[in-house]
């Protein structure tokens, strides 16, 4: 058995179950190259972007209606990533050569100053994120390496050394816990502790339920709710701040998730991927539980051998088959019986 998004009446051409659509606004154009992170400047009619083209931009809303540059800074490599804090206006932007430069907007943003440079990794930086209240610069990068420094004076506090490159970083500042994803598909859960142990943070947990690496994390800090979005085409919600261990899968991408939003306003999730989609998830609604993935050696519904059960094969004289999982009830199914659908909220 497997899961289907309820399709849209016939005559929308719309495989979702809405006639709502987002209504285009306004077009960013002018870089060259690919564009790897745009975040919005808070207060403002503005957005940063950063881009493979070495290229810092910050967009500001003119009269016309329309997105011009006020600042096209060049760095030295491809920019990765960034992060802005408007309570003090300091711009962090992640490098390809794993460092990490500390920037002031002026009041106008009509200029930036470099304040200092963190060598902070070995290689890529993927993502970069100021807390404000402690002070500190976190980041990871590929070298499989999250770390931490002190804002005022550049010192690392902590690191940890994941099994795969890190792909995405969240940071709850009022528990001072940080959720870092990798390419193998783990989260894993961190509490920082400057000046405790060896390493300055401490492990909680690892996060495992993704079949493909993690590529984008959102966190919802008064539900305590972390939002996984992965290779595998899957959005998982978990329920951190529950402690039972609660999960639920969001079936809607056909391709790769790429980025998550969690809109505390509107209590959505929005999603977006390589199927050129855009998801808008009403996190209010009733959703039922992630089951857990049964192990079996036959099909929990006709019996059939899977393809390494030699045995049942011998004695059933026929070729085994390959292993799905209804993904309601989490029962090993075979191909043939996994052709029947079910539909998941």
């Amino acid at each position: 058995m497997a899961a289907e998004i309820k399709p849209a009446p016939a005559n929308s051409g719309d495989r979702f179950s809405s006639t709502k659509k987002p209504v285009l606004l306004s077009k960013l154009e002018g870089c060259n190259d690919d564009i790897n992170q745009a975040i919005f400047i808070p207060g403002q009619d503005g957005v940063i972007s950063v881009s493979d083209d070495r290229t810092v931009r910050v967009w500001l809303k003119r009269d016309s209606g329309q997105y011009w540059p006020s600042i096209c800074h060049y760095m030295p490599v491809a920019a990765t990533c960034v992060y802005y804090c408007a309570e003090t206006r300091q711009l962090f932007v992640g490098q390809d050569n794993g460092s990490i430069f500390e920037y002031v907007l002026e009041e106008d943003f009509n200029r930036m100053s470099a304040v200092r440079e963190l060598l902070a990794h070995q290689s890529r930086v993927t993502a970069v994120h100021f807390a404000l209240g402690q002070e500190w610069v976190l980041s990871i990068g590929r070298d499989k390496m999250f770390q931490y420094h002190c804002s005022e004076t550049g010192r690392t506090l902590g690191n940890f050394l994941s099994n795969a490159w890190c792909t995405a970083l969240v940071f709850d500042s009022a528990s001072k816990h940080a959720f870092v994803g990798d390419y193998s598909g783990v989260i894993t859960m961190l509490k920082l502790e400057p000046g405790v142990g060896a390493g300055g943070c401490r492990v909680i947990t690892s996060i495992k339920g993704h079949a493909g690496s993690i590529r984008t994390l959102s966190w919802d800090p008064q539900r305590q709710r972390l939002y996984s979005g992965s290779f595998d085409q899957v959005v998982i919600c978990w329920d951190i701040g529950g402690q039972q261990g609660t999960a639920y899968e969001l079936q809607g991408h056909h391709n790769k998730v790429t980025a998550l939003s969690y809109c505390s306003t509107k209590l959505q999730l929005i999603s977006g991927g390589e199927d050129c989609t855009l998801v808008f998830w009403d996190m209010t609604a009733d959703r039922k539980e992630t089951p857990e993935w049964v192990e079996c050696d036959t099909c929990q519904l006709c019996g059939r051998p899977f393809f390494w059960n030699i045995r049942a094969m011998m004695d059933q004289k026929q070729l085994g088959f390959r292993q799905h999982h209804c993904r309601a009830c989490g029962r090993a199914v075979c191909d043939r019986c996994s052709n029947r659908k079910d539909t998941i909220p």
